[in-house]
């Protein structure tokens, strides 16, 4: 991967550039010792790959914002049994869903990973269109703002602004149209194969995965990076 032949970089949002504040490990445990659950930090972060593949998958379908109650209630008490089977707990559904609604009344924000704004400054001197491109449901243009992003990024947009989300084509060509580049000239950043790296290759950018987490060290469907310095090095910045 040249820079010679990349003209714009566009990221997914959570997990690759933002995370939760406090984490989400913090928030687990918090919540679910409340329950007479004792999870650990390794087991809830085995327990998060497979809870978000299913959330991206699920909310590729069918967003959270058109799910009914029933829906909502059933996906959360699904997502939140995934995170407790990577502690080796197996609950009831209706537990599972207590804990996800006492995870969602905590007081959290988004904070952004700390080698996130050092990148993005040298990709912009580099001369780089940049772009944030997330599922994430609200104001995308305020949280770029709260977040420090929003002289940085050339374009945010999320699922409610392209009208569908990731690995739909639509959210992707919406966002290069935003900076006038083609897919060939393109790099999409992201930490989920089904939504991320599938989204964006099928409509033809150069995919990358960001593996955190370390999740996936045998990963070899795209090129890999388990920190945002790692895109410097693929394009030689």
């Amino acid at each position: 991967m040249t820079s010679r032949l990349i003209k714009a970089i566009f990221f997914d949002f959570y997990n690759t550039i933002g995370k939760f504040d406090p984490s989400r490990e913090e928030l687990q445990m918090i919540a679910c010792k409340s329950f007479g659950i004792s999870v650990t930090h390794q087991g809830i972060v085995k327990g998060y790959a497979k809870a978000d593949s299913y959330m991206a998958k699920q909310v590729s379908l069918k967003p959270l914002r058109a799910m009914n109650s029933v829906e909502f209630n059933e996906f959360f008490a699904e997502y939140q049994s995934l995170i407790l089977e990577g502690s080796g707990f197996n609950v009831d559904k209706n537990i599972a869903l207590q804990i996800a609604s006492q995870l969602r009344s905590l007081p959290k924000g988004f904070a952004l990973f700390d080698d996130v704004l050092p990148v993005l400054e040298k990709l912009k001197q580099a001369g780089l269109k940049l772009g944030m491109v997330s599922n994430n449901e609200g104001d995308i243009d305020g949280l770029s703002k709260r977040l420090g992003l929003y002289g940085l990024l050339d374009v945010a947009i999320n699922s409610e602004q392209a009208g569908r989300g990731k690995p739909y084509p639509e959210i992707f060509l919406e966002a290069m149209a935003r900076v006038n580049v083609e897919p060939n000239e393109s790099v999409y950043i992201g930490d989920q194969y089904e939504t991320d790296i599938r989204g964006s290759r099928d409509v033809g950018m150069l995919p990358v995965l960001i593996d955190r987490d370390l999740n996936h060290p045998k990963y070899v469907s795209s090129a890999r990076i388990e920190t945002m310095h790692g895109i410097l090095e693929l394009i030689k910045i």
